[in-house]
């Protein structure tokens, strides 16, 4: 771990062999989890306590990181709120040879301070000084009012058996492996969880490989205990030109009991992949009960509610067959 500033944190290390997954390179669910530790060092140094993980914001997975690379995880305090840190973190990776690493991808995490008792405390606030500081504040800022909106929006929805698409539950037990520095499972590790139930939902549907090519609206509502009983389930909600939009919800529970409480949810773009590696189209999903719809109708309205974040322009992949709604590029 290097230090570059005193609100910055880099991570750097190569590529394992170990973190190729189902995709032939590194899956997405390494590259947030490797996003969450540096997010978390870069928390901790500036909070000096114990921090959590509230929320990553949209993660695009631009292009693969291969074993052998060198990994850089630059991870930037950019805004401080009472007892919260925005983040700004970039994956970038390169061949350890020599040459200029390349931006694999980027997002926001926000972190949350908290005490002995588990209660949020207050925080060091971040006072940016030069432009390119006060630039990424101002981005920080500005994304709060379509954050709250896409929070609110994926609240309100109700998953029950009623929906008839393509849905997978995977189910096991939190072991100490996956234990944090506070003792909890570490967000890293559920963002991984949230990956795997995305891609065998995926391919379920499309009969063939997938990738994740984008995550957001991660938000983490609970912790999530080792020992617990952990269950992630991974619905299909809307397809567009190749992706295949999945909602994933993360609840877990006392073995002893029946109860199990919601810790994380978020949606999934997974992109269906031919055996040369290229992204294919996917048979369009098609609506049957009114579960089915409503669903269909809520992604339609992240994707809009996305597009009207500051200086953001939707990939094709992210796009629905036919293009977009007027205000939103096609």
């Amino acid at each position: 771990m290097t230090e570059t500033a005193a609100n910055s944190v880099t991570l750097r290390f190569l590529a394992a062999p170990t973190d190729v997954g189902h995709s032939g390179s590194v899956d997405a669910g390494t590259v947030l989890e490797w996003v969450d530790k540096a997010a978390y060092a870069a928390a901790v140094g500036w909070a000096k306590s114990y921090c959590v993980t509230a929320y990553v914001g949209n993660i695009h997975f631009a292009d693969p990181v291969n074993s052998g690379d060198m990994v850089e995880v630059e991870a930037t305090i950019v805004y401080t709120g009472r007892s919260s840190m925005h983040i700004h973190t970039v994956v970038s990776s390169g061949d350890p040879k020599g040459g200029t690493p390349t931006m694999r991808s980027q997002c926001l995490v926000i972190f949350v301070a908290v005490g002995a008792d588990g209660r949020p405390t207050p925080v060091q606030q971040f006072a940016p000084a030069s432009p390119e500081e006060i630039g990424q504040r101002d981005d920080a800022l500005a994304r709060i009012k379509v954050r709250e909106e896409i929070v609110a929006a994926m609240k309100a929805q109700a998953y029950t058996d009623e929906g008839t698409a393509e849905r997978v539950v995977l189910r096991f037990m939190a072991a100490p492996t996956d234990v944090n520095w506070g003792g909890k499972v570490h967000g890293g590790i559920v963002m991984k969880w949230i990956d795997e139930a995305a891609y065998v939902c995926a391919t379920r549907y499309c009969g063939t490989d997938a990738v994740a090519v984008f995550s957001g609206g991660v938000r983490f509502y609970r912790p999530l205990l080792i020992g617990h009983v952990v269950e992630v389930e991974a619905r299909l909600v809307y397809t567009g030109t190749k992706g295949m939009h999945i909602a994933v919800h993360v609840r877990s529970g006392d073995p002893k009991g029946r109860d199990m409480n919601l810790t994380t949810y978020c949606l999934t773009v997974m992109v269906a992949r031919d055996h040369s590696g290229n992204s294919v189209p996917v048979p369009p999903w098609l609506p049957v009960s009114d579960e089915d719809r409503r669903l269909h109708a809520h992604a339609r309205e992240l994707l809009e509610i996305r597009g009207r974040a500051p200086g953001n322009r939707l990939p094709n992949h992210l796009l629905p067959v036919g293009g977009m709604r007027a205000g939103l590029p096609s």
